[in-house]
Formats: C-alpha cells, structure tokens, sequence
C-alpha cells in the first residue's frame, strides 16, 4: 500500500469516527443538560469539513507532475493545513462565545450519564488520535497529523468537560455552569494546538531547514555509491509526502563528462531506491582534485 492510499484510508476513518461521534455528542448534550458535551459536538461537526478538506488534499497533492507543476502538486498539502487551522480556530471561537453564553444564564445540572458518553468518547478520541498521528509519521503528511491532533483536541475537550460536569453533579446547586467553564477552558486549548499544527506547515511552505537527519542519511548513502568521494551542498524541500533534493557531489577531477553524468544518475536511482519518498533530486557534480 502506497503512502497515499495509507493517508486516504486513515482520513475515511477520521471522516467517519468524527460523524458518530457528533451525532452522540449533540443528542447526549441536549437531553443530558450539558453544554460543554454540545460544544464538543460543534468541535466534531467541524473536524468533519477540515477531515474532507485534508482528504482533498492528499488526493490533490498525490497528482503527478505536469507541465504547469513541474514539480507535482505537493505544495496543496501544507494550504490545506491553514484551512483546517482555520476551522479549529472558528470552532474554538464559537465554543468560547456560546460557553460565556451560558455562564451569564442560569440553567439546570448536568445529567449524570453524560459522564458515561464522555468516558467512552474520551477513550475513542485518544485511540483515534495514536492510530493517525502513526499513519501521518509514516506518510510524512502534515495535513493528516493536523487531523490527528484534531482528535488529540477532541479528546482534551473531552476530559474538560468530565471535570465540568463531575464538578457540578458533586458541589450540585449553584455549581451548573461548571461544565460550561470546562468547555472555554477547552477552546483556549484548541487555539494553541491550533499554533501547533500552523507552524510545521509554515515552515514546509517557506522551505524551513527541517531535514536534518533525512541530509545525513543521503550523504551516507551517497558514499556508497563508486566513485562519489563525498559530498558539499544538500538541500531538501518537501512537497506533500515527498521530498525534493540538491545535492552537490564530488568526484575524480580528471574523469571524462560522460563518466561524471553517468555517476549522477547512479547515484540519484540509489537514492531513490533507499528512500523512496524521495521524489526529485538534482545532482550538481564538483571536482576533487
């Protein structure tokens, strides 16, 4: 299974997690009393749209090069990531709005088994988080470890409103806006993973220096190839789940061009070959005197 069909397989599971679960939050907020399992509800009903978007991206960014892209379509990826940051930040917004809402009116407990539908929610976020954040480590996507930690937000608005809710039922009487409190400390939490998820994806657009260890392992491959002597310049830019590489290489000052164009290409299909995420690499050839 390629990288690509992993992150599509990983964002169909999201996409239907996060349409159960919304529907569950949304009824058990409304017949339970508690606005901060509604505000989790909001929260999922926007994971929804920024879980079709990030599935749009991949598909998208995968397209192969053409004449207008010369270099593929990667670069989709990281814009998708600003949107579905945008998202968080609107729900997180939202939530904080309706949660001060409902602090100012005054309304009835919390039903207790609202406490039940948060423990198995809770429980189902934090897996859901692990199972993509491993997905999105091994396609290298930024857009599917945004979705990711869309879970791992879930879920801490999750846990905050257990503790809202568990407050109230406890102290009772003049403690029904706990849960309400949980769900706009829960927003704050949103805006900053929402920086979290922004800031990798900036660094990929600007082509931030990000690749250090990937730079190693190519200079250590490189010299395994005959008649590469070592190696100057590496840079490495990502597109998507790929990488784009230059590389400068030295070789024997006294071989002909011939020799020394076909060392580029040996060395650019064995780079190619170990680390197949590499999807462009242009080899500068210097002499070694």
């Amino acid at each position: 299974m390629t990288n690509e069909e992993k992150a599509v397989n990983a964002t169909y599971f999201s996409i239907i997690g996060n349409t159960s679960l919304a529907i569950i939050k949304g009824l058990a907020g409304y017949f339970g009393n508690s606005y901060a399992l509604i505000a989790d509800a909001i929260e999922s009903t926007g994971d929804i749209f920024s879980s079709l978007l990030v599935l749009f991206g991949i598909k998208y960014a995968s397209r192969p090069a053409d004449k207008n892209h010369p270099y593929g379509h990667g670069r989709a990826e990281p814009l998708i990531t600003f949107l579905v940051v945008g998202f968080l930040i609107t729900s997180a917004v939202v939530i904080a709005y309706e949660s001060i809402e409902n602090i100012r009116t005054p309304h009835g407990l919390p039903k207790p088994f609202t406490l039940l539908v948060l423990g198995a929610i809770i429980v189902w976020k934090e897996i859901s988080f692990r199972l993509v954040l491993k997905k999105s480590v091994e396609t290298k996507s930024s857009s599917l470890k945004a979705d990711a930690w869309h879970h791992r937000s879930d879920a801490i608005t999750s846990v905050a409103a257990f503790i809202g809710i568990s407050i109230a039922l406890i102290f009772g009487k003049g403690y029904e806006s706990a849960d309400d409190w949980a769900a706009l400390f829960a927003s704050g939490f949103i805006l900053y993973n929402s920086y979290l998820i922004f800031r990798p994806a900036l660094g990929e657009i600007m082509d931030e220096n990000l690749y250090e260890d990937l730079i190693e392992e190519i200079r250590r491959i490189a010299l395994t190839v005959d008649g590469i002597l070592g190696t100057e310049k590496c840079l490495i830019r990502k597109s998507g789940m790929k990488y784009l590489v230059d590389l400068h290489a030295t070789v024997d000052a006294h071989i002909s061009v011939k020799q020394g164009h076909l060392l580029a290409h040996r060395l650019k299909d064995k780079l190619q070959l170990e680390i197949p995420e590499i999807e462009f690499v242009l080899i500068h050839i210097e002499p070694f005197e």
